[in-house]
């Protein structure tokens, strides 16, 4: 269960109100509400933490809409955060603030606003939950029908957030697949910035609803006033940032709208995704440390615990499973310190046997053709080997060629009167999660493997298929607009089912890669596969990109062999180990195509990877050179919240004669400590000329260590491939 969800409530206050400021605040951050019984509420103020006497003296916002959730009706030309169609045709809608009520929780303070409407009986709730030892503030909104009839919401935001105009840049991620989580920053101009999503299934691919807004010109890594916005939803959303002639940009975060108008019956409620605001003035770093520090604590499941290093079968012998091979390579992850063996995709399927992508999905019987001794055999073989065993499904997909489909044509996604859109393989189809029938057989697939093999450790949960074609065969006809929504209610009812069975099974979300990077996922994931693409120079500006909102310990990493799978480049091992261990370590590869050498270098850094582990996995982030700013290398480290244990990254991102790279100069230390410095993954003929001494934390981030260009290895091992990465202790 989501760890939010647990806390422990001890003493509500309500009061009625004639004029009172609303103060919702973390240790570090304030966030000011003006209320007055009667009128709307409107934000005063949002940053730094204030003292009682600044909040006593704040100066009231001018030229500018401060409503906190403002409506649609009464001032049409402005952007709404709700809009919706009353039981008899009204499209105007007024919400005025009738009480205020605080709640203390065990880790929280939530603050609720009461909004009705003085002629409609609408009510809505504004939450703003306030952690106490945290900088993050979680808002959403509960929007109630007490008419006679139905209302029909046309808009419905989780928050709008007014950003005082300046020199304010976005920080953002765009993409593809292979290519997600790219960093875009921009400045803020007159009209509108949108980002969003209309995937249906996986909403991370091309856009992140997630940014972060540079208050100050264009963002810094380690100063400067940010804010950082994250919603936390799984499925269609949209980001909407309004720059009209007034003195604000207007944020506005939440659903996707776009044919996905929603009926509220009469004693409906509808809530809204959660919305995430933090600040920080340490720059875009602060601001990720924040998410990092809630996402670890409140957010992710298990963020609290270590995560094994895996070997995954696909880019190893993709379809090509068998028992002898499986077998083998678990001995071989085994053998290079790994302890987790994770069998992918083509092991599944009786009557229509999984040997490409186009059919078997829904299927979840074991090929006893490919496995004549089951999982049964591959659990005993995993114990042999002293490793864990883990398993790839796509529960919410199946194939037209399949056994489950000729049963169940009517469980899958089609639009009404036409034939279904297929994808994947030509066959692959999206089973309707709306449908409480597929929700049952979607956490059967879990259930059924779980209860038959205990013993197995970890799930790689995949979504290969957006919703293509509008249309579910579950839902009534004047509700197919629900569609995208119910989806991921769906969704979200199988994840709770699971984990309220399976507490401790350690979950990947994958979605043709990095598709389910988001926070309405993962409550209930263990990590998320960052990209299909393994490249090691792609994956420092992917996961450069992806740090900005989510943990090392969620983003899995792997070592994969050369030319890669999916660009073909080459590169040293040592540069793809280095890239990887910066986040979830783990290896994408057949082992039995390594060399005795290339084993030995991943055993070692494998065991050099353990040293480290909870500095990279619990760590806090500094990232120091962008890849984004053409210098020619990236860097960034992890530092222990004690101060007392760093790792440093530093990788070439290109090569030319005659280059002159920056010396990085390294963050997040204690001044007045000496750390001793190790170089992990060594593979020069000699040490570098600061292994094994010892610096201050002033020296290090005032001066920084020169890396030489190049590592220094015998002739026929020279490379233009580059990297480091040093152990501070």
């Amino acid at each position: 269960m989501k760890k939010t969800f647990i806390l422990t409530v001890w003493l509500t206050c309500t009061c009625l109100l004639h004029a009172a400021p609303v103060t919702v605040e973390t240790k570090n951050i304030s966030l000011i509400i003006n209320t007055e019984e009667g009128k709307v509420p409107e934000y005063a103020y949002f940053g730094p933490h204030l003292k009682n006497g600044d909040t006593d003296r704040l100066q009231k916002p001018r030229d500018g809409r401060m409503n906190a959730y403002p409506a649609y009706g009464m001032n049409c030309t402005a952007e709404a955060a709700l809009a919706m169609r009353h039981a008899d045709g009204n499209l105007s809608t007024t919400l005025v603030t009738t009480a205020v009520t605080t709640t203390d929780e065990d880790k929280a303070t939530m603050t609720t606003i009461v909004l009705r409407d003085p002629v409609y009986p609408v009510e809505v709730r504004l939450h703003y939950r306030a952690y106490h030892d945290v900088d993050m503030i979680e808002t959403w909104t509960d929007i109630t029908n007490n008419e006679k009839g139905t209302v029909t919401l046309t808009t419905f935001a989780s928050a709008m957030l007014p950003v005082r105009r300046g020199d304010v840049w976005v920080s953002h991620l765009h993409g593809s697949w292979g290519n997600e989580a790219r960093l875009i920053e921009e400045p803020l101009n007159p009209g509108q910035f949108i980002i969003k999503n209309k995937d249906g299934v996986r909403n991370a691919h091309t856009d992140h609803a997630e940014l972060m807004l540079s208050l100050d010109g264009k963002a810094r890594e380690n100063q400067g006033a940010v804010i950082g916005v994250a919603l936390c939803y799984s499925g269609n959303y949209r980001i909407k940032i309004e720059t009209d002639d007034t003195e604000y940009h207007y944020l506005f975060a939440g659903i996707n709208e776009d044919n996905s108008e929603y009926h509220l019956r009469r004693g409906e409620t509808f809530t809204t995704p959660r919305l995430a605001l933090t600040f920080s003035d340490e720059g875009l770093s602060g601001v990720s440390r924040n998410f990092h520090r809630w996402g670890r604590k409140y957010m992710l499941m298990h963020g609290d615990r270590e995560r094994k290093i895996l070997l995954n079968s696909w880019e190893g012998v993709y379809f090509d499973i068998n028992q002898k091979g499986m077998d083998q390579m678990m001995a071989d992850i085994a053998g290079m310190g790994g302890e987790l063996f994770v069998m992918d995709d083509g092991w599944f399927g009786d009557k229509y046997p999984r040997k490409t992508d186009n059919s078997s999905l829904g299927d979840w019987v074991v090929d006893r053709t490919k496995l004549p001794e089951g999982i049964e055999g591959l659990l005993r073989d995993a114990k042999k080997n002293g490793v864990k065993f883990g398993i790839w499904i796509e529960p919410e997909m199946a194939n037209t060629v399949s056994e489950l489909y000729e049963k169940h044509p009517d469980w899958i996604l089609k639009a009404p009167q036409r034939d279904a859109v297929l994808g994947r393989g030509g066959t692959q189809v999206v089973l309707d999660l709306s449908n409480p029938k597929v929700q049952d057989f979607v956490f059967s697939i879990v259930d059924n493997l779980l209860t038959k093999y205990p013993d197995i450790d970890y799930i790689k949960w995949d979504a290969n298929m957006s919703v293509m074609n509008h249309g579910s065969q579950y839902l009534k006809a004047e509700n197919q607009s629900h569609l995208y929504i119910e989806y991921h209610r769906g969704f979200e009812k199988v994840c709770q089912r699971v984990r309220e069975k399976y507490p401790d099974i350690t979950i990947q979300a994958c979605a043709s890669g990095g598709g389910r990077a988001n926070w309405g996922v993962l409550p209930w994931f263990d990590e998320f596969w960052v990209s299909d693409n393994t490249d090691a120079l792609q994956r420092i500006y992917m996961q450069w990109g992806t740090s900005y909102f989510f943990p090392a310990i969620a983003m899995a990493c792997h070592i994969s062999a050369v030319p890669n799978h999916t660009i073909y480049r080459t590169t040293s091992l040592k540069y793809r180990i280095d890239v990887a261990m910066s986040g979830r370590l783990g290896m994408e590869i057949q082992p039995k195509n390594m060399t005795d050498e290339e084993k030995e270098l991943c055993r070692k850094a494998i065991a050099e990877y353990k040293q480290i582990r909870p500095i990279v996995q619990f760590g806090d982030i500094y990232r120091l050179v962008s890849p984004y700013d053409h210098k020619g290398l990236a860097s960034m480290m992890y530092v222990t919240e004690q101060k007392d244990r760093a790792v440093f990254y530093w990788w070439k991102t290109e090569s030319f004669q005659n280059e002159h790279l920056p010396r990085v100069r390294m963050a997040g230390l204690d001044p007045n400590r000496l750390y001793k410095v190790h170089e992990l993954n060594r593979v020069d003929l000699l040490p570098l000329d600061c292994e094994g001494k010892a610096y201050s934390g002033a020296y290090l981030m005032s001066h920084g260590l020169e890396m030489p260009y190049l590592n220094d290895v015998e002739w026929g091992k020279k490379t233009d491939w580059s990297s480091r990465v040093l152990l501070l202790e």
